[in-house]
């Protein structure tokens, strides 16, 4: 064996401790390893023999682990398929059910809470447009909208929601 290879040799343990510090990962410090020993029997006819051999590999070593880092980076995380959970929509049970609940809560109402809710919730209508189309002062469709809601809060099981205070 020539006295290069033989000074590659010597190296090696210390290469691969260099890159397992760098990695932080057994096998991909092989790999660069590997990859380094392989580059620089390559390329053997650059090496000037001014310094030593040490110092070469390192640099090569060290290359290599900076363009994998930013070929890492540019590409992304890869993650492992088998790892990431499944893409999943909700059924759409709960809410036609939810739904059907509704429409038969708010036909237990009484007709002029019925009238009030569904004016204001379902048409969308500003309170005071829905009490001139009912003909009654807007804080009658107040108090229609605010017995509307607590029977279908009721109906529903759904819970009300909570008072806050303001605290001076």
């Amino acid at each position: 064996m020539d006295q290069f290879l033989d000074q590659l040799e010597a190296c090696v343990p210390a290469l691969r401790r260099y890159a397992r510090a760098l990695t932080r990962n057994i096998d991909l410090a092989d790999d660069l390893v590997q990859d380094c020993l392989e580059r620089a029997i390559a390329r053997r006819g650059l090496f000037r023999p001014t310094g030593p051999v040490r110092a070469w590999l390192f640099t090569i070593l060290l290359n290599l682990h900076r363009n994998a880092r930013r070929t890492t980076l540019r590409r992304g995380t890869q993650v492992d398929i088998d790892t990431v959970p499944e893409m999943a929509t909700p059924p759409p049970q709960p809410g036609h059910i939810a739904l059907a609940e509704m429409a038969r809560a708010i036909d237990t109402l009484p007709p002029e809470q019925k009238e009030a809710l569904l004016l204001v919730a379902l048409e969308g209508l500003p309170y005071q447009e829905a009490a001139d189309i009912l003909h009654i002062p807007i804080g009658t469709l107040m108090s229609r909208l605010g017995r509307a809601r607590a029977a279908l809060r009721l109906a529903t099981g759904t819970p009300s929601e909570p008072h806050l205070r303001t605290v001076k």
